[in-house]
């Protein structure tokens, strides 16, 4: 039964995912930009606001389709169509999309107190429950406030003493000798860095069964599915919880005792200057999450700049020179912070990718966006993806580009919100620092051990399921360069 819900799901992803004509394509985006305009609900008498644009699409599965196949190219013709407030159908759920940077501000800043994380716990409550992301208001400041102990530049100066001899060990032994698929390598190092970083923990039986968990955790948050029945993603979902909490109940004592330099170590022994510290049951439930957060985003960010630098060979050398030139020594937060063409780069990945394209809310009391009104028990889904291609913002959007983030041309500085991977608000990223200084180490040890291509006019195919990940798993041809090891 297991075997056949994979076969079947795999299936369904190649034929939501296969490339098609150009006029296929176009159809489908057709139906994102077609359809009758029906509003989503009355404005009450005299308030002065407008109802909410827009339409279902198919039965149940609304625009779901569309969305999974063209990510942001779909959320942006749907703001091209109804502006930047507009409603659409996802598994069977009405969702007001709120798109553009002024719609974005409006809904994460929360003036008014009226957006929830509820929106992010009818996704992935079941495997990721009170994770920081998914708490609100009162309690989500003082879990921050707490969390925040583990994060100090002290701290992150650690993690990157653990993570730069784990890239060291992988990238120079990548196979050189036909193409490879990065994502699923970038992916297995990226856990590896985490399971290391975050819980000291070696590769071996233990941490492949932990990375399972992990995965299966992340697949369960995406599944149409949701039913607890063998054979589903959700059902794998439940036992890789499972998994995890045992995992860190284990060894919860033996982090509270010790003093480690790991993550797991750090949010035991976190304490703010008033006493306020995590429970045990907080603890589990915040790795659990914190692990899939910095993993996945990390992958897919390092990832997207390694497609840009195989696809724009001028912009390879020029990052290479800079790692070069850094030379063999040790690497810390400094060292990775002084190559200024490879931060470019990362920003722009950022940009044309953003690894977390869509963040979720749900409105708690009735309220106005943007002159629309929204009734409570709303869902919102901040296409915050849609702002990185806003031509009010950026020139040329859909070209890469990295010179845009320097100065003087500072194309993110025309809005506050033109360029934000990392969300916004209260609950922006508490790991955007750890993560990038990641993603540059991953990028820097490539540069210094390959040069890498692509096939000419690739173009990869980003499956938006859950976060984007590269349909065919993103083929590069990788050329060691002289001096530095091959695969053994």
């Amino acid at each position: 039964m297991e075997q056949a819900g994979r076969a079947v799901r795999a299936r369904l992803s190649s034929v939501l995912l296969t490339p098609a004509p150009a006029v296929v394509d176009e159809k489908l985006l057709g139906m994102a930009r077609r359809g009758r305009c029906v509003e989503l609900a009355p404005a009450p008498v005299g308030s002065g606001l407008k109802a909410v644009p827009g339409d279902f699409g198919l039965p149940f599965l609304g625009h779901t389709v569309e969305y999974i196949r063209f990510g942001s190219t779909f959320t942006r013709a749907r703001q091209e169509r109804f502006g930047p407030v507009s409603w659409t159908g996802f598994v069977g759920e009405q969702v007001v999309l709120a798109a553009g940077p002024d719609a974005t501000r409006a809904v994460l800043t929360n003036a008014d107190k009226a957006y929830s994380q509820e929106g992010w716990r009818f996704l992935i409550d079941s495997f990721f429950r009170r994770g920081l992301m998914l708490l609100d208001f009162d309690e989500h400041r003082a879990h921050r406030r707490v969390m925040q102990q583990a994060f100090t530049a002290e701290r992150l100066e650690g993690y990157v003493a653990q993570t730069v001899p784990c890239v060291r060990e992988t990238v120079p032994g990548w196979r050189t000798d036909r193409p490879i698929r990065i994502y699923p390598e970038l992916k297995r190092l990226t856990l590896d860095i985490a399971t290391r970083v975050f819980m000291d923990e070696r590769t071996g039986p233990e941490t492949e069964q932990i990375n399972k968990a992990f995965v299966d955790c992340v697949r369960a948050a995406s599944s149409i599915v949701k039913w607890n029945v063998p054979g589903t993603r959700w059902r794998a979902g439940l036992r890789g919880r499972a998994v995890l909490e045992r995992y860190f109940e284990a060894n919860l004592p033996a982090k509270r005792a010790g003093g480690g330099d790991d993550l797991f170590s750090a949010l035991c022994q976190a304490r703010t200057a008033d006493g306020e510290e995590f429970s045990d049951a907080d603890i589990v439930n915040h790795m659990i999450f914190l692990m899939m957060a910095a993993h996945d985003t990390s992958t897919i960010t390092s990832t997207a700049a390694a497609y840009y630098l195989g696809a724009n060979p001028q912009w390879q050398e020029r990052a290479r020179e800079e790692s070069l030139a850094l030379g063999d020594g040790p690497l810390d937060m400094a060292a990775l912070g002084s190559l200024p063409t490879l931060e470019l780069v990362i920003k722009e990945a950022l940009r044309l990718v953003a690894p977390v394209p869509v963040v979720m809310r749900k409105t708690v009391a009735p309220t106005a966006l943007l002159g629309h009104h929204l009734p409570a028990g709303t869902m919102v889904m901040v296409a915050g993806a849609v702002n990185h291609f806003d031509p009010s913002c950026w020139t040329d959007p859909d070209t890469f580009d990295p010179d845009r983030f320097a100065e003087p041309r500072r194309e993110d500085r025309n809005h506050r919100d033109a360029w934000i991977p990392f969300g916004g608000g209260v609950h922006k990223c508490i790991g955007m620092a750890f993560g990038t200084l990641e993603v540059t180490a991953i990028l820097h040890e490539m540069l210094r051990t390959h040069r890498w291509t692509v096939e000419p006019g690739y173009r990869p195919r980003w499956d938006n399921t859950s976060l984007p990940v590269p349909a065919d798993g993103l083929p590069l041809r990788l050329c060691p360069l002289a001096g530095t090891r091959g695969p053994a």
